[in-house]
């Protein structure tokens, strides 16, 4: 065989080879396809037997289950946790588990199942520990003490703190409502003092403070320290502890503003503006009993329409801030904006917190010629008069009583 044959043996060797090698390569390949099959298999396997753990770890941190639902004990840091109006018994689980009060929207849930008491819990702000049982947690919302920034407004209260006959001193509103801004969180007291209520509510922006628009222009012409007056009206009302003074005001009186919103339009009837409705409404919580409110009411719309001033003690009482005393000569005497003994007309603003009642009373007066009232007996009750005559007779019939 000559040179050129073998180059071409060779050659055909080599590509032989080649060929060889190839279908080596093809045949490992085919080979290897089975395993790196099974072995992406054993990979989605893993992943999903993963992904489905997580997303039972998680049901079960959700609702309880696979024994991750509940904390064990009664607790460990404070936290302020806040009821929405409305909340159901679930959406309180919810806001707890968030708070990590607890664990579980389930070990509440349970824990509460039967329990009367969590189902009449009221909306507001209720100081809970991080970490507790369900049932320590169902235990703790319900307790009294557990409940923080709430505050009754009584109706007649006034802004600023009054003196009783003997001398002891009744909080008014402003106070009241910085003793309802105190918590007490982890061992660390924090309060708006009474002194930064009064400030705000003299000097903060009116028009921020959240109050009706339509009492805006009697608000800012107002005497500031009475600007304020009978806007917070009668009732329950919820704050954050630990805000400061202004937002403090402006929760209330938002809260308030709501109460007052149909204001404009049921006073339309009346011939006053939804402010005075509010004066006058202020004027018969502090002159009479609920269920003498409609008369009196028509005596100071008589007393209006005739050009009468009101003589009311209860507007020289508001400045002297002691409300359950009799006036004096003097007292009667002394000008001021809100001696109705010697003006005509209402007071520039009301001079207390009113009910509903009182309101419904000054928007819809009782039919009658009465122009005198005069309290007659120890339980409260008026007695009316058209003539001066008869409202001597009335009151000496008071004084027989013994009604003042």
């Amino acid at each position: 065989m000559n040179d050129v044959d073998r180059d071409g043996v060779d050659q055909q060797h080599e590509d032989s080879d080649l060929d060889l090698f190839d279908s080596g390569e093809d045949t490992a390949a085919k080979r290897a396809k089975p395993r790196r099959k099974l072995i992406l298999l054993a990979i989605v396997a893993v992943v999903l037997i993963g992904g489905g753990w997580g997303a039972y770890y998680g049901a079960g941190t959700y609702l309880g289950i696979g024994g991750y639902g509940n904390y064990g004990g009664d607790g460990d840091s404070d936290v302020l946790v806040q009821v929405d109006s409305g909340a159901t018994i679930t959406d309180i689980a919810e806001t707890l588990r968030s708070k990590d009060v607890v664990r579980t929207v389930r070990a509440f849930l349970n824990a509460s199942a039967g329990n009367a008491e969590v189902g009449n819990v009221q909306p507001g702000f209720y100081v809970m520990k991080t970490h507790m049982s369900g049932e320590a947690a169902a235990t703790r919302i319900v307790s009294a003490a557990s409940r923080v920034g709430n505050v009754q407004i009584k109706a007649g209260a006034q802004l600023d703190d009054t003196k009783n006959p003997d001398n002891s001193v009744k909080p008014g509103i402003l106070s009241q409502l910085a003793a309802a801004s105190c918590v007490t969180l982890n061992g660390a007291k924090t309060c708006v003092s009474s002194d930064d209520v009064h400030k705000a509510a003299q000097t903060a922006d009116v028009t921020k403070l959240g109050i009706p628009s339509w009492a805006v222009p009697d608000v800012s012409k107002a005497i500031p320290a009475n600007r304020l007056e009978g806007l917070i009206v009668s009732g329950v009302y919820d704050v954050r502890p630990g805000t400061d003074a202004v937002t403090l005001l402006r929760s209330v009186l938002s809260q308030s503003a709501a109460k007052l919103a149909t204001l404009p339009q049921t006073s339309q009837d009346t011939g006053m503006t939804p402010y005075q409705i509010l004066v006058i409404a202020s004027l018969i919580e502090r002159e009479a009993i609920t269920s003498d409110f409609a008369k009196v009411s028509r005596v100071i719309y008589n007393r209006l329409a005739q050009g009468i001033p009101m003589g009311d003690d209860s507007t020289i009482n508001y400045v002297l801030d002691q409300p359950l005393i009799r006036t004096s000569d003097a007292d009667r005497d002394k000008p001021g904006p809100y001696n109705t003994y010697l003006n005509h007309g209402l007071t520039p603003t009301p001079i207390s917190s009113p009910s509903q009642d009182a309101l419904n009373a000054a928007q819809k007066p009782a039919d009658g010629p009465w122009i005198f009232f005069v309290k007659c007996d120890k339980d409260g009750n008026s007695c009316f008069a058209v003539t001066q005559a008869e409202q001597d007779a009335n009151a000496d019939k008071a004084k027989a009583a013994g009604a003042f």
